[in-house]
């Protein structure tokens, strides 16, 4: 295969983002501030610390600042596993039979296998800064678990996660790599938090939500001295983080002289999703350049092609401040699908008020084809996907069908970020044929809906 632009296109260590991009401060339309549940006004610094590491409480409530400079241990870090490649996909445009130009940006370099490495090391960091015992922590396919406990065992952190029950079960190894880190990991909802027992009570036999869990590692946050909690998508804070992963990307692009027509992400609270697009949007903002950028999520949890743009609890224990954000309702209790990661009522404020805006689109896809998207990638590109990743590729390969119904030489970027090594039960159901779609009716909807707390 003759090739002009190289497979892979890495930076050198040197090219590393040395700052995070703040996407909110090219925002004319700033996302709505976190409401106090009790008294509905926003969250002050002081009100937040309690819960969150005091340097990660700044960053969550600031607007205006653009850049972040990256602490030092922080860079060392990233140099593990960063740069990450820009990968040109030769191969699935050719199976394809498409004249568009597939790339993606590939985040599953490390043992957590995803990109939220990118966003523990720092939490962890900051906790180590402040003098923390340990963290607490939700997780739902596993990957921010096992990035979280890599990065408190490199601090000399505790850490303590609450994984989604199905997801628990579903993926065992996941759960041994937490261990293997140091990580004490209890399936939730689980009857070790009053909040926990709570939710049991009203949904017997629950199989757990991200909701669910982040309602449990929040109470055994505040109940222990010396602990903060912290959390893996959704807050400013995290997508402030991610955004390494589109400056990489902006800047490798940049080396091989390419701008994409289409930038896809798949988005469950936000982190991946944010992250890839913030330095795009930004220019978007700003109009230096103009680009189709494309939410994926679940048929099985709609919140942006389905929800309603609202106030809401972040959490199901309804014990978290308000976020508006599209939401399906923090009640809502999504079917045990195997793209855990994306199992989330909810989605990032910041990606919330782009959406509104017209800055981005979205569409739900159903986990069967998704599946079927993932296999093609993986035969013909050698990298198995993880199914929170393989929603991101279903889109890309609609886009790149499309333009080979147009002939439309259209360049495609998409986030892979992670691999789906733990996630070999979920393959064996779509091999099997026992893979199905639930799609929640519009009742189980508007029942959720009916239940958001009452802003003015």
């Amino acid at each position: 295969m003759e090739e002009k632009i190289p497979y892979k296109t890495y930076l050198s260590e040197n090219e590393i983002p040395k700052q995070w991009y703040n996407v909110r401060a090219d925002m004319k339309n700033k996302p709505a501030p976190l409401l106090n549940p009790g008294t509905l006004k926003p969250m002050t610094l002081e009100e937040l610390t309690p819960v969150f590491c005091e340097e990660l409480c700044r960053q969550e409530l600031d607007n205006d600042t653009p850049f972040f400079d990256i602490p030092q241990e922080i860079q060392d870090f990233y140099k593990m596993y960063r740069p990450a490649p820009l990968v040109r996909a030769y191969f699935l445009e050719k199976a394809l039979g498409t004249p568009a130009k597939i790339y993606y940006k590939f985040e599953g370099n490390n043992t957590s296998g995803s990109h939220k490495l990118n966003s523990a090391i720092a939490q962890a960091y900051y906790a180590k800064k402040q003098g923390l015992k340990g963290v607490t922590t939700e997780t739902g396919a596993g990957q921010w678990g096992t990035a979280l406990s890599m990065a408190c065992s490199y601090f000399g952190l505790d850490c303590q996660v609450y994984m989604v029950k199905c997801s628990y079960e579903q993926k065992p190894f996941r759960r041994e790599v937490m261990r293997t880190y140091g990580a004490k990991v209890t399936p939730s909802p689980s009857n070790t938090t009053a909040v926990g027992r709570k939710i049991l009570e009203e949904f017997p036999g629950t199989t757990g939500s991200l909701g669910c869990a982040i309602s449990e590692a929040v109470e055994a946050a505040v109940t222990q001295p010396g602990y903060r909690y912290v959390l893996g998508s959704v807050l400013n804070q995290v997508l402030l983080h991610q955004t390494v992963i589109g400056l990489e990307a902006k800047a490798a692009l940049d080396k091989i002289g390419v701008e994409p027509d289409i930038i896809i992400g798949c988005a469950g609270g936000g982190s991946n999703l944010g992250g890839l697009i913030s330095p795009f949007v930004g220019q978007k903002l700003r109009g230096e350049a103009d680009y189709q950028i494309i939410a994926v999520e679940p048929a099985s949890c709609p919140s942006f092609t389905r929800g309603k743009y609202a106030y809401d609890f972040c959490d199901t224990g309804m014990i978290c401040p308000l976020a508006k954000m599209y939401t399906l309702g923090s009640h809502f209790m999504p079917s045990p699908s195997h793209a855990g990661g994306l199992r989330y009522h909810g989605m990032s404020s910041i990606l919330s008020q782009l959406y509104h805006d017209g800055y981005i689109e979205a569409r739900a896809v159903e986990q069967t084809s998704v599946f079927a998207a993932a296999e093609m990638f993986a035969r013909v590109e050698g990298t198995l996907p993880a199914p929170e990743s393989s929603h991101a590729i279903r889109a890309a390969i609609d886009e790149a069908l499309k333009c080979k119904e147009t002939g439309e030489e259209k360049t495609i970027l998409f986030g892979l970020t992670g691999t789906g090594y733990f996630d070999l039960k979920a393959y064996e159901s779509f091999n099997d044929g026992t893979m199905t779609d639930i799609i929640p009716t519009d009742e189980q909807i508007a029942d959720s809906l009916s239940r958001l707390p009452k802003v003015e």
